[in-house]
């Protein structure tokens, strides 16, 4: 897995993979002063959100599709 680390303080963006995101973490700590200091992103976990709407929208184009070339066979037979 791939995460995108950034400093809220600073603006500072880091891509690290999960083990460097261990070290990363046992060196910085995630809060400081009782608030957040990094915010976390998974960049595996986005990507295939994206996919899967991607995929949910060529399926509804499918359906849509399908359902106008039977609509217009329909016609076709009977009238």
């Amino acid at each position: 897995m791939n995460y995108k680390i950034t400093n809220l303080s600073s603006g500072a963006i880091h891509f690290l993979n999960e083990s460097e995101k261990e070290t990363f973490f046992k060196i910085n700590y995630l809060y400081k002063n009782g608030s957040y200091q990094y915010e976390e992103e998974n960049l595996t976990e986005r990507k295939n959100k994206i996919k899967d709407k991607a995929l949910t929208l060529l399926t509804y184009i499918c359906l849509y599709a399908a359902f106008t070339l039977s609509l217009l066979l329909y016609i076709k037979n009977y009238y």
